[in-house]
Order: C-alpha cells, then sequence, then structure tokens
C-alpha cells in the first residue's frame, strides 16, 4: 500500500490470500467458468476467457483446475453466476466499489453490507462513488519486464493511454474498450502480462492515517475472505510510514 504505488493503493493487493490459497482459487475458476459461459470455451477466441487463463496460471492455478472450470460451463448444471457491483464508503471517507459473482444475490448483499458496518463504512446507491472513478482497462507487468523507458514504449505503440513504473511493476492503463486490443499488440514485445482486466481507477486519491487504515485493511481482509467477492477498489492512498506502523 506503500503511496509510491497508486495501483496497490486502489486494489487491494492479493498477497494476504496467499494464505488463502482455496478461496483465492475459487474465485479465479468462479471467473473462468463465467468467461467461458459467456463466449466461446476456447481462450483463443475469447478474450475475456484468456484473461481470466492467465490470471490464474499467474496465480499458480493447477492446469487440471482451469480445465475443469472451463468445461463446467458447458454442463446442463452448472451454476449461473450474475455479476453484481457495491459502492459505499469505508473508514477515512475512502470510496470503495467491490465486484461480486455471486448464485445468490441475497447472500452476497446481507454478507457484504455486514462486512462493511462492522467495520467503520456503509454501502451507498448504485452510482454513489463510481462517478468518481474512470472505467479503464489495466495490464499488469512484473518489473523483470523491461525498463521504464522501454515498457512505455511499447504501450504507447500498442494503443495504451497511461504507463505507470515503479520497483515493484508496470501498470498500463487503456481505454475500456481497447484493452483486448492492447493486449493482443503488446504481448509479442512484452510476453503474457501477469493480469489484464476491466478496473476502476479514481480520479482523486484520499489520504489515510493510521487509525483509519488499519479499520480499512480489515474491511478489505473481510471482503476478501467472502468468495463471492471478486476484487475490491478504492481510492485511498496510504504512505509508507503508516505501513510500517501497522506493521
Amino acid at each position: 500500500m506503500a503511496g509510491h504505488s497508486k495501483f496497490k493503493n486502489i486494489m487491494h493487493r492479493k498477497g494476504a490470500q496467499d494464505k488463502k490459497r482455496s478461496s483465492l482459487f475459487s474465485k479465479l475458476s468462479r471467473e473462468i467458468t463465467v468467461a467461458a459461459k459467456m463466449g466461446l470455451p476456447d481462450p483463443d477466441m475469447n478474450p475475456r476467457l484468456r484473461m481470466a487463463v492467465n490470471a490464474a496460471k499467474a496465480a499458480s492455478l493447477p492446469k487440471d483446475n482451469i480445465q475443469r472450470s472451463i468445461d463446467k460451463a458447458s454442463r446442463s448444471d452448472a451454476e449461473t453466476y450474475e455479476e453484481i457491483r457495491y459502492e459505499g464508503f469505508g473508514p477515512g471517507g475512502v470510496s470503495l466499489i467491490i465486484e461480486a459473482l455471486t448464485d445468490n444475490r441475497n447472500r452476497t448483499a446481507t454478507n457484504v453490507r455486514t462486512a462493511v458496518a462492522k467495520n467503520g463504512g456503509n454501502l451507498g446507491a448504485s452510482g454513489s462513488v463510481s462517478h468518481g472513478f474512470d472505467r479503464m482497462g489495466l495490464i499488469n507487468y512484473p518489473a523483470g519486464a523491461g525498463d521504464a523507458d522501454t515498457v512505455f514504449e511499447a504501450a504507447l505503440e500498442a494503443g495504451a493511454e497511461d504507463v505507470s513504473s515503479t520497483e515493484d511493476g508496470h501498470e498500463i492503463w487503456t481505454a475500456n474498450d481497447s484493452l483486448h486490443e492492447v493486449v493482443k499488440a503488446i504481448t509479442p514485445v512484452l510476453g503474457e502480462p501477469e493480469g489484464a482486466k476491466l478496473a476502476w481507477r479514481p480520479q482523486t486519491m484520499v489520504e489515510v492515517g493510521e487509525g483509519d487504515a488499519g479499520l480499512l485493511f480489515k474491511l478489505i481482509d473481510t471482503l476478501d475472505d467472502d468468495d463471492d467477492v471478486q476484487t475490491v477498489w478504492g481510492n485511498y492512498e496510504v504512505s509508507d510510514e503508516v505501513m510500517e506502523k501497522l506493521g
């Protein structure tokens, strides 16, 4: 959550989930099944499925699990998942967008509302905070993909709109309807990305102090523990000093 890395401040890092591998694998598998069901079951012909498979591979989801998730989409008894977005506020006035895939809307709504209320936040109506974010495509590469100039030039040539590079890696932002085209153009130059998905990029950031940051992270961790919740976005920024105090 270091202040020098904007992306790690708007999407909660999945590092905590590494300790909860089964939960992470469940989320990845669910996204693969949904993507396969919405289009062709071939990653080469289905951009969303290709992104989901690449994300699963990056998280070391076994190949057999990936194939089972794809095959599951064509089964008559496969669950039907619904994409839902919740919007609201967290500690310190932070705006949050919570994306979920669920087969039970009532269960997910209750769980999300409870998690937010118990950790210093409150849910708002649809559109209550998303107006403060831009819907964009986001492509992630590790630092080893190249230096900042190399990645910037490759991204610009591929049609990206913005690039942010730190010692942790590279974040390439695209127009939301250009994500798949940019990934296709940049892959031959930089290789397969670590991740590529539609994202919510905040227009302004909120600096969060030590007290609110601890509660905010607890809220996000609670949401991450819910198998229905896929991603939590927010416009929070936490300094290195505060992160060190929180341990």
